[in-house]
């Protein structure tokens, strides 16, 4: 098959460029929202089966090369992996905060602007989301689109203009293909639930080691620890220039600060205890939901939360997929090929990971240690967290990332 490539004017958004690009990074939260809400318990799988059949079916995509969903998904040898995917489309309800992106010259098109894979594992059971940066420069193949045309393939684009060639099944093959990974299930969501999905449960608490002031999000927070609600999180998941150096790679390590916490709490009992809540999350990520024909089965979901609902904190862990800079393009990046092998083998297996990357000024945040309690009379002080099992597989520094126990604080430039 002839393969070209295909110049297109696309933003580059990684660098430190003028503007912050288009607020759909935040979409991510609305990816791992639904990816809790899908996965979190029976309260939710209940209402998930009574509604979920008649709210998303209509416009499932076919995934290319899918196999059929077994009856019982225990029968996934190795596990099974879901890709999240947030598009930068502009509804109307919401277009106004996004400026140019919905009204000037870059109003054109959707770009798959966060791309989440996460792998849920066989027992025992551990939950591994892996963020690609949207200006990952790799070979898009030739996709189907849902309305039965192809696209052609192109040997070298970003990441991000995959869904605008050939959907959210062009968005899965490009992974797939990228990872060698089997892409069981997959969605894509919209930003425009990200206000409701803060407000439904009452706000995400989120930390900042340095206050963050950054005049093109318009978001001014002083350190400390803050409830992010609205149109505030809105802002701090937006937020680029106003954390690490100012890069979408700083930004990947800020919202992985707020994808922890908020895992944390949507299985606490403060959410998971609390049945209005969840049905009212639950209804705002399934309205903007368009899911692949392979999740639109209530009994697989179903499965799906059970499978994986008591995972413990320390064994849901948040990456970055490794990279480093296009040497063609400094605005871009290219996969580190060795890293992410070293990366996926760990996964595959199901070990344990340990990650090795130390945060600098650079990251989009800092790891706060955690503080030991004072002993009690006669008790002698707590040393330090305890170490890595000796199975657990040390990743290359080139992976950045946290589990969901551990807590981080943004790392505020005020620029």
């Amino acid at each position: 098959m002839s393969e070209k490539i295909r110049r297109r004017r696309t933003v580059a958004r990684h660098g430190q460029l003028r503007s912050p690009g288009p607020i759909s990074q935040l979409l991510k939260i609305i990816g791992v929202a639904l990816a809790v809400v899908l996965v979190s318990g029976v309260s939710v799988s209940a209402f998930v089966v009574s509604d979920l059949y008649g709210t998303a079916t209509a416009d499932a995509v076919e995934l290319e090369g899918q196999k059929p969903v077994p009856p019982d998904i225990g029968e996934y040898e190795g596990g099974f992996d879901m890709l999240l995917v947030g598009t930068d489309s502009c509804e109307d309800a919401y277009a106004y905060l996004f400026g140019d992106r919905c009204s000037g010259d870059d109003a054109e098109g959707n770009l798959n602007d966060v791309n989440i894979l996460l792998h849920v594992s066989e027992e025992p059971r551990r939950i591994t989301a892996v963020s690609f940066p949207r200006d990952l420069m790799l070979p898009i193949p030739e996709c189907t689109r849902e309305d039965g045309s192809t696209t052609p393939a192109m040997s070298k684009q970003p990441l991000n203009s995959a869904y605008m060639e050939g959907g959210l099944n062009c968005v899965a093959k490009t992974i797939a293909e990228e990872t060698g990974q089997d892409i069981e299930f997959a969605a894509s969501v919209t930003f425009g639930g990200v206000i409701e999905i803060s407000n439904a449960i009452g706000g995400v608490d989120v930390c900042l080691a340095t206050p963050i002031k950054d005049r093109y999000t318009g978001l001014d927070m002083a350190a400390g620890t803050h409830t992010v609600m609205g149109l505030e999180a809105l802002q701090f998941l937006r937020t680029r220039h106003g954390v690490g150096d100012g890069s979408d790679l700083g930004r990947i390590g800020n919202q992985q600060q707020y994808m922890s916490s908020l895992s944390r709490k949507l299985i606490s009992g403060e959410v998971l205890g609390n049945v209005p809540t969840m049905l009212r999350l639950a209804n705002t990520a399934l309205s903007n939901l368009q899911p692949s024909q392979s999740l639109t089965n209530p009994t697989t979901i179903v499965q799906v939360a059970l499978a994986v609902k008591d995972v413990p904190f320390e064994d849901i862990v948040f990456l970055q997929y490794p990279t480093y800079e296009d040497p063609y393009d400094a605005n871009k990046v290219v996969a580190d090929a060795e890293s992410a092998q070293i990366m996926w083998d760990a996964i595959n297996a199901n070990q344990q990971l340990h990650i090795t990357h130390e945060n600098t000024e650079n990251d989009g945040v800092v790891v706060q240690e955690p503080v030991a309690p004072a002993p009690a009379d006669g008790e002698t002080a707590t040393e330090e967290a305890p170490a890595p099992t000796d199975t657990a597989v040390a990743l290359p520094d080139s992976i950045k990332g946290n589990s969901a126990a551990q807590q981080t604080c943004s790392n505020g430039n005020v620029r």
